[in-house]
């Protein structure tokens, strides 16, 4: 199968320092297979709350041509529209999301809706917690860091129900392999998804 690869990072600078780009690159790495062949990729610096993609229309006419696919590595990192995915998949261009190779039309439309309604609850509790630090005459900056302290502790708590599930070797074994473990059993990240060497690298750091 031939592939068009299609990676988005939000800022310039994370395109320069690699973050986020890396795990892209390493979730579709470890997608594709032996005989399948990755005919080009394309970055984009964009938003992705921003539909108008310039990479992204020549990642798809690059695979009409080479009559290929285009992968992405996650969803959210593609768009946060579920508009937008929903035009990607009805267009003639078929779309992967690598880390969910086995999901359907149907699942995708639903996972896309999911994480839409997830970060807007998300914007709203945040938006409420600064409001009533204003009103409370609480310095932002030190509100941001105990927001800040809180979800690491929620992390780490998530990270510690996980560890029961994890392979008595995992310290020996890479993030990749640990991920596919993971995901060979049906256990899945907080949100619902599947692991990725990204994701367990963010595990393992807060049970260290």
């Amino acid at each position: 199968m031939k592939y068009v690869a299609y990676y988005r990072v939000s800022t310039s600078k994370q395109q320069r320092s690699g973050l986020g780009l890396a795990a892209q690159k390493e979730t579709i790495t470890s997608f594709l297979q032996t005989d399948d062949e990755l005919v080009a990729e394309y970055i984009e610096t964009v938003s992705g709350k921003r539909d108008d993609r310039v990479r992204l229309a020549e990642a798809i006419k690059t695979a009409r041509r080479c009559s290929a696919k285009l992968v992405i590595a996650k969803l959210d990192r593609f768009s946060r529209r579920v508009s937008f995915i929903a035009r990607m998949m009805e267009s003639d261009v078929g779309i992967v999301v690598a880390d969910m190779p086995t999901a359907t039309e149907f699942q995708l439309h639903i996972f896309a809706a999911l994480a839409q309604e997830e970060r807007r609850l998300i914007s709203a509790r945040t938006k409420a917690a600064l409001a009533q630090a204003r009103q409370r005459g609480i310095p932002l900056g030190t509100n941001g860091k105990r927001l800040a302290e809180a979800n690491r502790e929620r992390a780490i708590l998530r990270a510690k129900e996980v560890e029961h599930f994890l392979p008595s070797i995992w310290r020996q074994m890479s993030y990749s392999a640990i991920a596919r473990y993971l995901n060979s059993t049906g256990v899945m990240t907080p949100l619902g998804r599947s692991f990725h060497a990204q994701s367990v690298k963010n595990l393992i750091a807060h049970l260290k």
